[in-house]
Parts: structure tokens; C-alpha cells; sequence
């Protein structure tokens, strides 16, 4: 008996005295309501039997007796039923919960003994899984807590996400590193206290809502600590464990960060070392100016001026939200934004609607990528309204890829894959890069414009991944930027010239 409470607790307990019964066992609460119960006979798992228990816990209540026995006739068939009720010893401010019983006379010898002496195994099982509910449940608060501090962080809310942090430890470091952990197996909660350990406490560690094996840490920039840095020193603890790991930045910057410590993390999967930094790269958002902001505004406009026809209609910043999230994640913007795919997709949609874009194609994408980051960079530039009532029109894209910045940040991106091969070279970086970015994309597609198998495409762009230092096949992913890139070097005439262009 004190075996299988140490070993399977409370539930299997009961389930060895439900067959020792030859009956129902469960455990109960004092208004009746069935917390557990179990039979191992099929035919003693009846309804019957658990709203029977339930009745007996409230008489057993009500007369405020320790034990009660009542004979039934539940089963005319086979005879009649005797419910056995012993109400057991619960945690320190908890309710104690009631053993029952539901079993078939006549009974089998010495039950009410058994029963007895199991009360105490029990009840010790009940306090100890009481306790472990009650860790969990504060465990997961926190979790959620720190969840909604790092999405305050990502969509740039600093004041409010340090009023939120307030209540956690430890404070919000100013200016931040961040390390994208890819965790072993199921080891996530294990990594995460070894993390705290090597960090001394001062970093803030959040489990990824949209990986299940990625811990976030935003970790305080600065001189390095007396063990070095925070990324190698936990690949070189926790055995099989990736980390990726961001340039310093301001706190207000943590989304850039993640994404630039999500890249490395596609790097670090490829070296003996299993930690990489991030490739030194500006954002494409600090390189297209005032006009670039400007491009942004008008096409973000329609977006951010709708009003909702009702109440329960998402609102402009719910959409943009949404949009961020689902180019960031893809499909797992759900785990990241809490809502149902169907409610995903309806939004997306209204999205493409407002927009007038077609949100399945990578250039319309990567247009709403640029500009919804040129939005959230509060340093750069923006024109003011001219004097006169005439204001000449908003700048294109390509005109804002003309530009002698944009070029040079374009040639930037793709100097890692060299000089672009020769036309019919199906295996050039180039060749491969541009035809997935023409098949949106999508490997299978891809797969059948080079005429090889979609395990030869994946291969390929891991390779990819390796030389430019960039994720391309797991969200986020560096698609956009190459978009751009290319868009760029093609408009002025620095692209490969056999290859096809990317749409505008």
C-alpha cells in the first residue's frame, strides 16, 4: 500500500483498492463533487456509482461524522451495493476530501479495516499532490507573468511592461543581450533553473509561448561576467543544448534582439561549439529614412485608421498585433497571440482586405515586415507635414530600394553567398535563394523548379542558413530581408542578371 502511494500517489492507491473492493473508489469533496474516481472492473464504473458516493459525502457532511456506511439497491439483478465513506486528513487551509467506496455485498472480509488503515497513506498522498497543484499553479502564473512582460517588451510597451515586472524579480536590465536557448528534450524547466544558477539571478528567463523547447533570456548587457558570457557557458553545462545569442542592444530594441539571437540560433545548430552570435548586420528598418518612414505610414494607414463596426471586432492594434505575429511566426502566431486559427485567418484576412495585399505572396510580406519595423523604430526620421495644402504623394518601394543606403545595406546581405554563378547553375546559393523567393517560399515548390527533391531544397538552405548566418526555413525567418535584398540589387541593376526577379 505505502509503495503505491509513493510510487503512483492518490490514483493509484485508489485504483488497487477499487480492485481489492471489487468495486468504485474515488476521492470526494465535501459538497459531493467527484474529484477522483476509478474502477478497475468495467462494470462497477457506472454514473450511478459516483452520484451514490456524492449523496453519501453530503449525509456524511452534514451529520459531521469521520465515517459513514449505507447499504443500497443499486443493482436489483446482482444484490445489493454498501457505500463505506471515511473523510481523510487534508493540508493546513484546505478542505480535507472524503474516501469512498461503492462495493457489492457481501463484502469482501476485513474491507472496512483495509479502508482504514489506507486513510493515512491517503491523506499524506493528497497534501503532497495539494502542494504540487499549488507550485504549479503559482509556477504557471509567473510563467504567464514574465509571457506578458516579453510581449510588452516585443511590441515596444516599456513603461507598462515595467510596471508588470514590477511584481517579479529581477528588475528589467537597460540595455539587454538576448540568448534564444533550444533545450533538449523535455528538459526545459531543468535548463531554465540551471540558467538562473550560471546568470546569478540577474537575467530574465521566459519559456518561448510559441516553442516548446526555446527559453528566452534577456540577460543585462555590459562587460562580461567573471565566468564569461551568459550563451557558452550554459551550451558548455547542458549537454545537446543550442544557443543563440544577440548583439547588445537598448531594452526598447528586445524585438530586434530575439530575432538577431534566433539567427544565430540557426548558425549555432551547425558548430562544434553548439553557441554562435549574431553576424554583425544593421536592420533594414535604420537604413531607409525619412521617406522609408513616410512609405510606411501610407501604406500602414487603411490598417491603423480602421474602426471596428462592433464591439467585439478586433481594433486597429489588435490587427497589427495579429499581422506582426503571424509574420514573425507563421502559423505559431496562434501559441504567440492566444487565439483559435479560425480567428487567425479571419483576421489575416480583413488584413488583406484593408491593405488591398495579398498576404500568400513573400514581396507583400516582406513590404508589410519593413514597414510595420520602420513604424516601431522611434529614432528614425520623420517629415513633417509641408506648409501648403498640396503634400506630394508618398514614395513606392522600389523607389525607397533605389535609394544609395538601401543598395549598400542589400549588397551588405548577400556578399556571405559571393559572386553570383552562371546561368544554368541550378546548386548556385543565388539560383536556389531566388527560386525559393519565387515559389513563396514553399520547398515542394521549389523542389520542382530545380528539378531535385524537396530533402535536397531543405538541405540546401540549411546550408544557406550556415553562410548567411540567418534562419530561413523556421520562423522568424530571414526571407524578407532577402527579398528586399535582391528587389534591391535587381532595380539597380546589381542582381544577378540570368536569374528571374522577384515580384514588386
Amino acid at each position: 500500500m505505502h509503495g503505491l502511494a509513493r510510487a503512483g500517489g492518490s490514483r493509484e492507491l485508489l485504483r488497487w483498492l477499487s480492485g481489492r473492493a471489487d468495486g468504485w473508489a474515488g476521492l470526494l469533496g465535501g459538497d459531493g463533487t467527484v474529484l477522483y474516481g476509478v474502477a478497475r472492473d468495467p462494470d462497477a464504473a457506472s454514473a450511478g456509482s459516483a452520484a451514490t458516493a456524492a449523496e453519501g459525502v453530503r449525509e456524511l457532511t452534514a451529520l459531521g461524522a469521520r465515517s459513514l456506511a449505507l447499504d443500497l439497491a443499486l443493482d436489483l439483478d446482482r444484490g445489493g451495493h454498501t457505500a463505506l465513506m471515511f473523510a481523510l486528513d487534508g493540508p493546513p487551509g484546505s478542505a480535507a476530501p472524503v474516501l469512498a467506496v461503492i462495493a457489492r455485498r457481501p463484502l469482501p472480509e476485513r474491507l472496512a479495516v483495509l479502508l482504514s488503515d489506507a486513510a493515512l497513506p491517503l491523506s499524506m498522498c493528497w497534501a503532497a499532490e495539494t502542494v504540487e497543484r499549488k507550485r504549479r499553479r503559482v509556477d504557471l502564473a509567473e510563467s504567464r507573468g514574465r509571457e506578458a512582460v516579453l510581449h510588452l517588451l516585443m511590441t515596444g510597451q516599456l513603461s507598462i511592461a515595467h510596471q508588470v515586472a514590477g511584481a517579479l524579480k529581477p528588475a528589467l536590465p537597460d540595455p539587454v543581450r538576448v540568448c534564444v536557448v533550444e533545450c533538449p528534450g523535455d528538459s526545459r524547466d531543468e535548463v531554465a533553473r540551471i540558467c538562473t544558477d550560471l546568470s546569478g539571478g540577474r537575467s530574465w528567463i521566459v519559456r518561448c509561448p510559441v516553442y516548446a523547447r526555446h527559453l528566452i533570456l534577456i540577460a543585462p548587457a555590459g562587460p562580461e561576467p567573471a565566468g564569461g558570457r551568459l550563451g557558452p557557458r550554459v551550451a558548455a553545462v547542458v549537454d545537446d543544448c543550442v544557443v543563440g545569442i544577440s548583439e547588445d542592444v537598448p531594452l526598447s530594441d528586445t524585438a530586434t534582439a530575439y530575432r538577431q539571437a534566433f539567427h544565430a540560433l540557426a548558425v549555432a545548430r551547425g558548430l562544434p561549439g553548439r553557441h554562435a552570435g549574431f553576424g554583425s548586420a544593421p536592420e533594414p528598418a535604420l537604413v531607409v529614412g525619412a521617406e522609408g518612414a513616410r512609405w510606411a505610414d501610407a501604406l500602414l494607414a487603411p490598417l491603423l485608421g480602421h474602426l471596428p463596426r462592433r464591439g467585439q471586432d478586433p481594433n486597429s492594434q489588435e490587427l497589427a498585433a495579429s499581422l506582426a505575429s503571424w509574420l514573425a511566426f507563421s502559423s505559431h502566431a496562434t501559441a504567440h497571440l492566444k487565439i483559435h486559427r479560425n480567428t487567425l485567418a479571419a483576421r489575416l484576412r480583413l488584413i488583406g482586405e484593408l491593405l488591398d495585399l495579398d498576404l500568400d505572396r513573400v514581396a507583400d510580406q516582406a513590404a508589410l515586415d519593413l514597414a510595420l519595423a520602420v513604424r516601431a523604430t522611434p529614432t528614425l526620421p520623420r517629415p513633417g507635414r509641408p506648409a501648403g495644402p498640396a503634400q506630394a504623394p508618398a514614395p513606392s518601394l522600389d523607389e525607397i530600394l533605389r535609394t544609395p543606403a538601401v543598395r549598400a545595406w542589400a549588397a551588405q546581405q548577400l556578399r556571405p553567398l559571393g559572386a553570383p554563378g552562371a546561368a544554368g547553375r541550378t546548386a548556385d546559393p543565388y539560383t536556389t535563394l531566388r527560386t525559393w523567393l519565387e515559389c513563396e517560399a514553399q520547398l515542394g515548390a521549389t523542389a520542382e523548379a530545380l528539378a531535385i527533391s524537396v530533402p535536397a531544397v531543405r538541405k540546401r538552405l540549411t546550408r544557406l542558413e550556415t553562410v548567411l548566418r540567418r534562419s530561413l526555413l523556421r520562423t522568424p525567418s530571414a526571407r524578407y530581408d532577402l527579398w528586399l535584398a535582391l528587389r534591391a540589387l535587381d532595380l539597380t541593376g546589381g542582381g544577378q542578371p540570368d536569374g528571374g526577379h522577384p515580384r514588386p
